[in-house]
């Protein structure tokens, strides 16, 4: 019997533990969002947008020095995460997944947004039921940059209400695939925004932008520290007969990182170049840009 988490809302759980032990008990519908909070920004904002998405849950994965909103509304279920289960990002969402198999989930951080086309007028649970029609369990999602304008009004490069993004600058590469030597079917590397302006303080392992954030969880399945999953399926960006869905998760979090680290804090004064935009948080707009792809979905 799954459990509807409006009736788990404002009570959370002490720690991952005691989630997994009441999921076994009365497992949550989904689709779900997970979001782990790094820190204390915009925490509030990300989990409404989710919410407000149709997501049926969002967990809020938070250390116990973090505050939630008092009044989160509907849905918003806070699990309180130990130094010990708090240490990777990935062991964290991995545990969720095998406790919550055969769900739809997205998995994101604070100060990111998930977007997906028309997202303004239909809810992700009538887009993600769209997406299994087409027999896809996983959506390619592409991270896309957010920054403030004035990093002296915003030193830590996050404003909502002054949020810009990258126009152009993106680009793919073939996945090569490191046992075979070839290029993977249907997989690619995507870079741009943020990561590929300032490559030389990003590692190379990191600077990809492209997540999926979007799956169906399943018995086995592993997400790596690399945003891919075990099964090679699951990276693919379309089937093999047409193109399908993608969506993207506007972020700060690099922008922040830039600015968080003592290496690269004093080199960018600035964001902006000649291909900033302003960010107008719609849907259409990132459609307009190439960010992401309506395939059959009118």
């Amino acid at each position: 019997m799954e459990t509807d988490a409006e009736t788990m809302t404002g009570t959370g759980f002490p720690s991952l533990k005691a989630f997994e032990a009441a999921m076994r008990r009365a497992p949550l519908a989904g689709p779900i969002a997970m979001i782990l909070a790094e820190d204390e920004i915009e925490v509030e904002s990300t989990l409404r947008h989710h919410r407000d998405l149709g997501f049926k849950a969002t967990l809020a994965l938070m250390p116990p020095m973090l505050d939630l909103p008092t009044d989160p509304g509907g849905g918003i279920i806070r699990i309180e995460l130990s130094p010990s289960e708090s240490q990777s990002p990935f062991e964290v969402f991995n545990r969720i997944i095998a406790a919550l198999p055969d769900r739809w989930m997205y998995y994101g951080f604070n100060a990111e947004y998930l977007f997906f086309p028309f997202c303004e007028t239909r809810s992700v649970g009538e887009m993600l039921a769209f997406h299994a029609e087409e027999r896809r369990e996983a959506m390619l999602t592409y991270v896309v940059d957010l920054y403030a304008d004035d990093l002296g009004q915003f030193p830590n490069a996050v404003s909502i209400e002054n949020a810009h993004l990258d126009r152009s600058g993106y680009y793919a590469l073939a996945r090569i695939d490191p046992v075979t030597g070839h290029p993977r079917e249907r997989q690619l590397d995507f870079f741009g925004g943020l990561r590929w302006r300032y490559e030389e303080h990003i590692p190379e392992k990191s600077r990809r932008i492209d997540r999926i954030a979007l799956f169906r969880s399943k018995r086995g399945l592993v997400l790596n520290p690399d945003h891919t999953f075990s099964d090679q399926e699951y990276n693919t960006y379309a089937c093999a007969w047409h193109n399908n869905l993608t969506a993207s998760v506007c972020s700060f979090r690099t922008a922040k990182a830039l600015k968080r680290n003592p290496g690269s804090t004093f080199d960018i004064h600035s964001f902006k170049w000649h291909n900033t935009t302003r960010f107008d948080w719609t849907s259409q707009q990132l459609l307009d840009l190439g960010l992401m792809e309506p395939g059959q979905w009118f």
